[in-house]
């Protein structure tokens, strides 16, 4: 019998999957988010009814559950509304724990890198499993977010730390790509935030299997815990690595033998540990070498994930979420390799006060590693502004010459007057906007 779910935040990318197999269920889906996206287009294009307003009166008459992020403030009149009138009310991570209940579950865990391998390995398992799979990105071999398979026998899941939403999936594999300094907004310091991935860690199936990079895999114990990355005493260990423009190829030894030439479809050495780490999984799943291989080689990359969006001759641009001092490094990194004798403009949004008050001398030194620094304001999502924290309070400790703020209304103006070689634009805010703008103005 269908049901009528409701979602507070369904433009999200995890409450917008979760939206699309409540309709894919035949169920009804109403919603809110705070502004329409090409997410919530998509949604409504395929039955979900959304509005854009905080306004209890748009709420169906009828409601059998409802679904809210975190990022929902606590005094939103719509939460207060079906809190107030005792309306079954469940956090994301608690329904996608429940869809994963009762079935083999493969959840990738990570501060970064996390929702590539998800992509990865779904793509990797797709013709040999049925899948339901819940993606933190869209996935461009599948244009979506989201994936299921009538009869799904294993769930592939994102498996988010923030908020500790990780700790509602009990799997049989998990992944942990990397636990850097996070959240500090919920966990204070890195000790508890490694602390809840060991107890992720342990709710992993008695005689299931952890997979973790090694330069983290001393956090965390595990009874069946395998180490990937480039280290002689890797369980999975990458070697014969040779990075290219538009992708990259490694061997991948392990007990049973080397999977040779592998071949990824993105760039940088961060996306090699991601393919590490999925094909790590692929073997012990018992997948061919050949059958991993040509699924690698078919990965396509996830969009807003160094998404490629122009490539010519006397211009790049390139467009990624990354909003951790780690994840720029990683990229700014790939990109000045790749791009080596070109000049790279880095168009940063950082993403909520307190990370940028946590990390503002990380960020300023990483920024730095660009030729040219463009920041916007910070984007606040869910956070009331800090006195004194501010885009300008960053710039002023990157130590480069060349380094500017600006408006989001300026920016195509700004870099149409002074045309980058190479542009790199990163955030996890609003950013994702102004892509197409750039895409077409440059």
């Amino acid at each position: 019998m269908s049901k009528t779910i409701y979602f507070l935040g369904i433009g999200g990318i995890g409450m917008s999957a979760l939206a699309r197999y409540f309709l894919r269920r035949g169920d009804r889906v109403y919603g809110y988010d705070h502004v329409p996206s090409a997410i919530t287009q998509q949604l409504q294009q395929e039955g979900a009814i959304i509005h854009f307003d905080d306004d209890v009166s748009q709420i169906p008459e009828h409601v059998d559950e409802v679904v809210y992020t975190p990022a929902i403030p606590h005094d939103h009149s719509e939460l207060s509304y079906f809190q107030k009138h005792d309306y079954p009310i469940y956090k994301r991570a608690q329904v996608l724990g429940n869809l994963a209940q009762g079935h083999p579950t493969i959840a990738v865990a990570g501060t970064h890198g996390k929702t590539t391998t998800t992509a990865m390995l779904t793509q990797l398992l797709a013709p040999y499993r049925k899948l339901l799979a819940f993606i933190g990105g869209v996935a461009k071999n599948f244009d979506s977010n989201f994936l299921i398979d009538n009869n799904f026998d294993t769930v592939v899941a994102e498996a988010d730390e923030f908020d500790r939403s990780f700790l509602t999936l009990y799997p049989h594999v998990a992944v942990i790509t990397s636990m850097d300094a996070d959240h500090l907004d919920i966990y204070g310091d890195q000790r508890h935030l490694v602390e809840s991935f060991q107890l992720f860690a342990n709710q992993i199936d008695a005689d299931g299997t952890l997979v973790i990079h090694e330069k983290v895999a001393d956090k965390v114990a595990h009874a069946r815990k395998l180490t990937y990355g480039t280290g002689e005493g890797c369980d999975f260990r990458i070697a014969d690595e040779r990075l290219e423009p538009a992708g990259a190829r490694f061997n991948l030894y392990h007990a049973d033998g080397c999977l040779r030439d592998v071949v990824v479809g993105v760039p940088g050495a961060h996306n090699v540990l991601n393919a590490a780490a999925a094909c790590a999984v692929g073997i012990l799943l018992k997948l061919s070498d050949e059958q991993i291989r040509e699924r690698m080689a078919a990965f396509e990359g996830v969009r807003r994930r160094f998404d490629y969006r122009v490539r010519r001759p006397d211009f790049v641009y390139i467009d990624d979420y990354a909003h951790h001092p780690e994840e720029i490094r990683a990229i700014l990194t790939a990109v000045k390799k790749i791009y080596a004798g070109k000049e790279v403009t880095v168009v940063f949004q950082p993403h909520l006060y307190t990370r940028t008050r946590d990390f503002g001398p990380q960020f300023a030194e990483v920024l730095a590693l660009a030729d040219r620094v463009v920041l916007l304001d910070i984007y606040p999502a869910r956070e009331e502004p800090i006195p004194g924290i501010t885009s300008q309070w960053l710039l002023d400790q990157v130590p480069c010459v060349r380094k500017v703020l600006v408006t989001k209304e300026k920016l195509l103006p700004y870099l149409q007057e002074d045309r980058p070689q190479v542009l790199l634009t990163v955030g996890a805010g609003d950013i994702d906007r102004l892509v197409p703008v750039l895409e077409r103005g440059l």
